[in-house]
């Protein structure tokens, strides 16, 4: 920044603490305290007051947090909430924030102009509001530091206007016993409480101008609470004034009471409520084009809105918009649904401030180390405050802004584009995984926690895919899936960029719309690689415990897979071998979808077999198949056996399937009778045994032949903790009696 630009830069007084306090102390102040009073009596009003400036003294200590932690850049609440919570949460925020803004120079205006017809009875509103909104316009058109220092005789005014109510109100309760407070009834406590509120959500008035500080890491923590005590302290003192010094009749029937008492009444007063109001729309027009102009650096508005060229000239097209939106405003007429609609709006800005500072201290990130340092308990109690004031001062507009802004996330959620900077959201989901992991840790696993995390190797993901949908079917959304696309090859001599290869993985599998992750590791050789990554992969109480690996086109390499399955039996990971024709990925027309599954008993490999096809079906894809337990019994005795056996275990274990089970024929292998039988199924799945070692090329063989020409075909080896007890989580003794009985009958598949 050269000398001249920071030259033109505000300071805090002027900067935060003028623009702030002169909208805390506005119109609510001058024509609705002592209306207040009358009505609901002394120590009610005081009861409000602490808790509304509790509420945004949370809010201004939240945003001042955060403004000690990081710089904060043009757009003030906007800049804050996108930097922690991203730019779709930011945007939902910053859009509607924006147009609130425009807004409030409008109903600023019509405020003016109404208080003006005290003096001037028959003045035209609207074209009165329309005036004063382009007097606003064309001041703030010559830059923030003027148009602030014009606020400066404003404070003066209402300095002036608050002594001379000090001085007529001890001057008439001079002598006199102080009042009995007293309570109209017409006005409920929650009712008041929305009706005083607006008067301090202001707090962040000073906050929209941190692109137009010199050093906003001190002058925003340092004049926002500032002018919120002062606002505090004033607003307490008010209605102790007006009690003692105005007859409850008068406060209750005259919104001006303050004219019937303090010495020279209108001539003191009303300056500074006009002032008050015209500077608190002179602080809205500032704040609305610097938000619009951070929304267009993000590519969330026009770009023009955002070019930087230096000086004040990059503003002028943000404050044409907000300009022609306020004075297209004046033509709505009535704009008290709208009021209430930007008071939500501002108020769901102040709930985010809040939940991003609790946020930022949840996460744990080593970046959050911000000066003032305030527990996240309050911060979070600030954020509550807010959402419940909201529909304190009118559920139907908080309905309405909460749409809106839900509406605008779920729109800018779907663009692709990512943001430059990182956000709490991490941390915070990093925290959420170290508290999950810790108490899981301390959780037994058993079978009926049992869920498959399936790790998927592919050498090319891009014709890997199928693979890669059948791992993401297994899992059903209930485990985690990783597909590592691994290369062999030394990492010392191989100019290969890993992250960079991940990257290009990922983004290959979420244009997919894959739910899983991608990995990239370089092994040095297939047998020792695959082992030690499924050995590595995953975390604390979460790791991989399927192995699912693609049909190999070289008979070396399915040794090699049969070696892996062997030291993957050590470490308890279940291997899936498979081999898919892309036709039957997907649903065909006229074609009904089974699955089938071919077993000798349950104990084994049978249960997660069978696990498998019903996880299968619980896919949309998959979702109008049918499962069909196939088996070969060696007599009628052991046909039989099964067949009681599945007629008992089916409505046991809860899975819908079909069961066929064939007599072994003398003049006819099994392998034919499997392909005679599952020709024509969508899926087939077979039990894998763990070949003696040397004779991985024996069994290779007989896998190949077995698979033949079917068109999907999986090969399973349960090898998880809980063999036997996947399909019976309860441990029931009849039936692994059952089971017993089947096996000593029929062998295992």
């Amino acid at each position: 920044m050269n000398t001249y630009q920071q030259s033109k830069k505000l300071g805090t007084f002027l900067g935060v603490f003028t623009p702030t306090v002169l909208t805390i102390l506005g119109v609510i102040m001058y024509l609705r305290v002592g209306w207040l009073v009358g009505h609901m009596g002394l120590y009610r009003i005081i009861i409000i007051v602490i808790l509304a400036n509790a509420i945004t003294l949370i809010t201004t200590l939240s945003f001042s947090s955060v403004a000690t932690n990081i710089r904060v850049g043009i757009g003030g609440a906007y800049y804050i909430i996108s930097r922690s919570l991203g730019l779709e949460i930011g945007g939902a925020i910053g859009l509607p924030l924006f147009l609130s803004q425009a807004f409030s120079v409008t109903l600023y205006s019509y405020g003016l102009a109404e208080s003006l017809r005290f003096v001037w009875p028959d003045i035209p509103l609207q074209a009165a509001t329309f005036i004063i909104v382009l007097a606003v316009g064309l001041l703030s058109m010559a830059g923030a530091k003027i148009a602030l220092k014009v606020q400066i005789p404003v404070l003066f005014f209402i300095m002036v206007s608050l002594i001379a109510l000090a001085i007529g109100c001890m001057a008439h309760a001079w002598g006199k016993p102080f009042p009995v407070d007293v309570h109209s009834g017409e006005v409920g406590f929650w009712a008041g409480f929305a009706i005083f509120f607006p008067a301090v959500t202001g707090v962040m008035a000073g906050l929209g101008l941190s692109g137009d500080l010199r050093d906003p890491g001190r002058s925003i923590p340092v004049g926002a609470i500032a002018a919120v005590l002062t606002g505090f302290v004033v607003y307490l003192v008010v209605p102790i004034l007006l009690f003692a010094g105005i007859s409850v009749s008068v406060l209750r029937e005259n919104v001006l009471a303050w004219l019937t008492v303090a010495p020279l009444g209108p001539w003191l007063v009303l300056p500074g409520l006009w002032g008050a109001i015209f500077s608190s729309a002179v602080g809205s027009m500032l704040g609305a084009p610097r938000t619009l102009q951070a929304l267009a650096k993000d590519h969330l508005a026009p770009g023009f809105l955002g070019r930087a060229t230096g000086d004040r000239r990059e503003l002028l097209p943000g404050l044409i918009l907000s300009l022609a939106i306020a004075l297209g405003a004046v033509f709505l007429g009535d704009l008290n649904a709208v009021a209430a609609v930007v008071t939500v709006f501002f108020l769901t800005t102040y709930g985010m401030i809040n939940i991003v500072a609790a946020l930022e201290t949840l996460s744990g990130d080593t970046s959050w180390r911000p000066k003032l340092k305030i527990p996240w308990p309050v911060n979070l109690l600030g954020g509550i405050a807010c959402i419940a004031v909201i529909f304190l001062i009118n559920a139907i507009a908080g309905m309405i802004a909460i749409v809106v802004e839900l509406a605008i996330w779920l729109l800018l959620s779907k663009r692709h584009g990512t943001a430059r900077w990182g956000d709490a959201r991490r941390g915070i989901y990093e925290s959420l995984i170290r508290w999950a992991l810790l108490r899981l840790a301390h959780r037994p696993m058993s079978a009926r926690n049992w869920r498959p995390h399936v790790l998927v190797f592919v050498s090319d993901p891009v014709h890997h895919l199928d693979l890669v949908r059948f791992g993401n079917w297994f899992s059903q959304e209930r485990g985690i899936v990783t597909v590592c696309h691994f290369a062999v090859g030394d990492l010392l001599t191989e100019e290969i960029d890993v992250m960079a290869r991940q990257d290009q993985i990922q983004t290959l599998l979420d244009d997919e719309g894959l739910s899983v992750f991608a990995e990239f590791s370089l092994v040095d050789s297939i047998v020792e690689g695959i082992t030690n990554v499924a050995q590595a992969n995953g975390l604390a109480g979460i790791q991989s415990n399927t192995i699912l690996v693609g049909w190999p086109n070289e008979r070396h390499l399915f040794v090699d897979f049969l070696k892996v399955m062997q030291r993957l039996e050590k470490l308890k990971k279940s291997f899936i071998i498979g081999r898919i024709n892309p036709r039957y990925l997907f649903p065909r027309e006229g074609v009904e979808r089974t699955i089938h599954v071919w077993w000798g008993g349950l104990k084994q490999n049978g249960d997660l077999m069978l696990l498998l096809a019903y996880l299968l079906t619980l896919n949309p894809e998959w979702s109008e198949s049918r499962i069909e337990i196939m088996s070969v019994a060696s007599s009628e005795l052991a046909k039989s056996a099964t067949e009681r056996y599945l007629e008992r275990l089916l409505p046991e274990i809860r899975i819908k399937a079909d069961t066929k089970v064939f007599l072994r024929s003398p003049d006819k292998s099994i392998r034919d009778l499997i392909h005679e039988e599952s020709c024509n199924a969508e899926v087939v799945i077979f039990g894998l045994a763990i070949p003696e070692p040397g004779e991985e090329d024996t069994y290779a063989q007989r896998l190949e032949d077995l698979a033949g020409d079917l068109p999907v075909v999986f090969f399973v080896k349960n090898s998880c903790v809980f063999i036997g007890e996947l399909l019976h989580p309860d441990n029931d003794n009849n039936m692994k009696t059952g089971i017993a009985a089947v096996e000593e009958a029929n062998g295992e598949n």
